[in-house]
């Protein structure tokens, strides 16, 4: 058997498909398109959905795919064992109404036996118990034994998920040899032990499900299978799992050369190996498909990965940034087949590199928030740690369980896991209940579906904005109809329309449709399933039949506003990569009438210079009156004329390629200008941060940028009436009158210090513990800020030696200490000072060893809480002779 490395692997499938008709797809991405049932693609079926449902037309009916995937339900096991991951890539054929079952086995055992090279005699085959037909096939087609085809249950061999359509399995096994069994007599195809790997499963979608629980025949049935391409790779490489196989097994090494562990030497080590090894895989894909750490949603999922992986480095004694060092080793093993990856490194890298930096943060802070409830605990003679705590410490901090376990477990203390679990299953159902529950595959309800396949909308909207068209379908109150009369809010499809429906950011066109004595007014217009285009609005005037002809014009005001708009953004976009780096893409937009706004990648808020820079370079490119010329082209011809695609847009196998002169040139189905000149000018609003890596900037042209002026104008005068100086004199004013503010402040201040107690007597009460000096003095009257500064000039007096302020103030009592650099190094902490002498007032605070504050509301107790400043001041230094 032939040691195939996994690039290998993955080419002899595509090709092999390829040479049975089968068109090859690229990776669809991690996140999921019109598909709220699912965070992340999880297999290799997920994005096919709507070729299987019928909402939408395949490229052709014979597809093969090797999709990137993403599983976590069994995160907490990843490491633990040396089968599970987060990432995998799934090989796959499928057949839309095409081929079935007389083609998909013979193939599978064609490809495996004579393709891959794998041995007769270790491969076995299951069935659904019922499944003649396949076990027809197996036996008297392929030529396999009866012994070798096993005959299994509903539960394993039949995929149903609820109503709609499913159908029998037949899975694939490789028997690894009696060494890796577990030595039982009736050890076989499905034991769970090692010996019998299950490498790839064929799904035969033949059956629709009824919701009484009864099945009927599909007319078309379809073909999805898949194929575990690691999983395969463990087999022909003979390793004992994916940790080992050479593209993750490199990475693994790697991590150890960082760590400066070696792999199968500590059971600890190498768990903590895997899950680094695993995670960075996730988030190099994740990140290079836009996916962005947050608190919400996937971008949660890839905080936590990352996190969980940070965390495993610091087991591993790793304490400098790692994480992103490992990635770059992910994007370097596996660029060949995804070459987005070497595409977006530097965004990659930069996002991996930020999280890291931020959880190193969350830790310190995670340590502080644990170091107080242990300190509750003990005060409380408690020893396990409320699961309700514990969750928070995890949920808010990001501060893993095992961390909170082990520090506990030092301080001989424990969790509540059982309450800790049903707070994560109670924010578990809190996540499942607000994902909005779909049937079959994802794919809503839809009024639209009903409709026969040829009802279709032709666009013809690049080159005109008036056409005449035929009522091919109504629908009022989400009912199809015959008729609209006056006063009916509609949908109304057309078999062509010059209306251009909203997609690719860019906002629905508005106008009129007339005919047979009606007026329809558009006041949007949206894509629905099957190419259909779908005009809103209201009747105005008569009534409207299906058959009927009318006459449709689009709004030429709001269509060229929302075109000049639409080329800028082509523009800016050129001009922001040109001025902050290659990096930039972008990551989302929306094109309106009235103005642009345009997210892209970027890891810090633009300095005035790159602005101006940016809106500059738009501007020029505006005024040299660049011709826009618009091609169709295949996608692949596209791509080799280096054409940007745009963020999470959907091409088809013909795109069209907006260039502008030499200077721009990208994917878009959007509307756009003849030539730049047409837009007038460009003026940036706002560029603003809306989450981690992404920036964005907010925009006008033409009559926008004049209206923009406008206001501004308008706002200077007034400003300059209330100021009582004319406008080009405001600036100065408002500077003046600043610093003339600032001057007051200073001077009440200061009137506040004289009337606070005098630092001399507050220096005279110094008493002193071995060689430092001690200040325990009670100030009443006195604002935190004026008694921190009181404490700062206290600091400088003393040199070496520790100071406490304390006083009531407004009915609240204020708290501060500071030490002296020489009082730090002989134990004393400012911070832990403070909150101690709180706490015993019903209060809280804290802060650095030589810098501390808190509040409470007790003042009657203020007095007995001062004079024990004196034994906590002792026994922090005690300790420290001691340890």
């Amino acid at each position: 058997m032939e040691r195939l490395k996994v690039d290998d692997i993955r080419d002899r499938f595509l090709h092999f498909f390829e040479s049975k008709g089968h068109l090859i797809l690229p990776s669809f991405p991690l996140i999921p398109k019109n598909d709220k049932s699912l965070l992340l693609i999880n297999s290799g079926m997920a994005p096919l959905k709507p070729y299987f449902t019928g909402q939408e037309t395949p490229p052709s009916k014979r597809v093969t795919t090797c999709q990137k995937c993403i599983r976590t339900p069994d995160i907490e096991r990843v490491g633990k064992t040396a089968r599970h991951g987060t990432f995998f890539e799934m090989l796959g054929n499928f057949s839309f109404g095409d081929y079935f079952k007389k083609e998909a086995i013979p193939w599978a055992w064609e490809f495996v036996t004579q393709v891959l090279g794998l041995p007769v005699d270790r491969l076995w085959v299951s069935i659904y118990e019922e499944d003649d037909e396949a076990f027809d096939i197996w036996h008297n087609d392929v030529g396999l034994s009866e012994e070798r085809i096993v005959r299994m249950g509903k539960e394993d061999n039949f995929w149903e998920i609820g109503v709609g359509p499913c159908g029998p399995c037949s899975e694939l096994y490789f028997d690894r040899g009696e060494d890796k069994g577990c030595g039982k007599p009736d050890c076989g195809v499905g034991c769970e032990c090692d010996r019998f790997v299950e490498f790839w499963n064929l799904v035969f979608t033949q059956f629709y499900r009824n919701e009484d629980g009864t099945y009927n025949k599909l007319e078309h049935p379809n073909i999805d299978t898949g194929m575990g391409l690691e999983r395969m790779a463990v087999i022909m490489q003979g390793v004992d799992s994916i940790f080992e196989i050479d593209t993750i097994g490199a990475i693994l090494d790697y991590v150890a050369e960082i760590a400066g562990v070696s792999y199968g030497g500590d059971d600890k080590n190498d768990m903590s190996l895997r899950v680094i090894t695993d995670h960075a895989r996730s988030a190099a894909f994740m990140a290079g498909d836009g996916i962005l750490p947050s608190n919400e949603g996937r971008g949660y999922v890839m905080r936590r990965l990352i996190r969980r992986a940070i965390r495993h480095g610091r087991l591993l004694g790793i304490r400098d940034p790692f994480l992103y060092r490992v990635t770059d080793q992910v994007i370097e093993h596996f660029k060949g087949a995804y070459p987005e990856l070497a595409q977006r490194r530097d965004f990659i890298l930069r996002v991996i590199n930020m999280e890291e930096e931020r959880f190193d943060q969350t830790l310190d802070q995670g340590m502080i928030r644990l170091e107080e409830v242990i300190e509750r605990m003990k005060a409380q003679g408690i020893n396990t740690l409320d699961g309700e705590d514990a969750f928070k410490l995890y949920d808010t901090y990001g501060f893993p369980l095992d961390l909170t376990q082990e520090i506990l477990s030092e301080r001989g203390m424990k969790i509540d896991t059982d309450g800790f679990e049903k707070q994560m299953q109670a924010q578990k159902e809190r996540a499942r209940a607000a994902r909005k529950q779909t049937n079959y595959m994802g794919s809503d309800e839809d009024i639209y579906a009903e409709l026969p396949d040829d009802v279709i909308s032709v666009f013809t909207g690049y080159d005109k904005l008036e056409d005449d068209g035929v009522v091919a379908a109504i629908v009022v109150d989400g009912e199809l109809r015959n008729v609209a009369v006056e006063g009916d809010e509609v949908e109304i499809i057309l078999d062509r329309t010059p209306f251009y429906a909203h997609s690719g950011g860019q906002v629905g066109d508005t106008g009129w449709l007339y005919g047979n004595g009606a007026r329809v007014e558009v006041y949007d217009c949206k894509k629905a399933t099957g190419g259909r285009i779908i005009h809103l609005g209201c009747m105005v005037e008569g009534s409207l039949a299906v058959s009927d002809r009318v006459h449709a014009t689009v709004a030429e005001e709001r269509r060229m506003a929302t075109a000049r708009n639409h080329t800028a953004t082509h523009l800016l976009h050129k001009a922001l990569r040109d001025t902050l780096g290659m990096h930039v893409e972008q990551a989302g937009s929306l094109v309106t009438p009235d103005r642009l706004r345009f997210d892209f990648s970027h890891f810090a808020p633009m300095t005035q210079q790159e602005l101006d820079r940016v809106e500059y370079e738009v501007n020029k490119h505006i005024l040299d009156d660049l011709e826009v010329t618009i091609e169709e082209m295949a996608i692949e011809e596209a791509r080799k004329t280096g054409a940007m695609a745009l963020f999470d847009e959907k091409y088809g196998d013909k795109v069209r390629v907006v260039s502008i002169d030499a200077y721009s040139k990208e994917l878009c189905g959007g509307t756009h200008l003849k030539r730049t000149g047409q837009a007038g000018l460009f003026k940036i609003i706002s560029e603003s941060g809306v989450a981690a890596g992404v920036r964005r900037i907010e925009a006008v042209t033409g009559f926008g940028v004049l209206e923009y002026f406008k206001q501004q104008q308008r706002l200077l005068d007034a400003v300059a009436v209330i100021l009582k100086t004319a406008p080009k004199d405001v600036p100065s004013r408002v500077e003046a009158l600043l610093k003339e503010i600032k001057d007051l402040k200073q001077q009440v201040q200061d009137a506040k210090n004289k009337k606070a107690v005098s630092i001399d007597d507050i220096m005279s009460s110094a008493d002193v513990i071995g060689d430092t000096r001690i200040i325990v003095y009670r100030v009443d009257n006195v604002d935190m800020q004026s008694m921190r500064n009181m404490l700062d000039n206290i600091k400088d007096r003393l040199k070496d030696g520790v100071a406490v302020l304390a006083g009531v103030c407004d009915g609240k009592v204020n708290i501060v200490a500071g030490a002296t650099k020489s009082a730090v190094q002989q134990g004393v902490h400012a911070g832990n000072l403070a909150k101690r002498i709180a706490a015993s007032l019903g209060g809280s605070g804290g802060g650095r060893p030589d810098m501390g504050q808190a509040g409470a509301k007790n003042a009657e107790a203020l007095d007995k809480a001062l004079a024990s400043a004196r034994d906590i001041i002792s026994e922090q230094m005690k300790a420290k002779v001691e340890s």
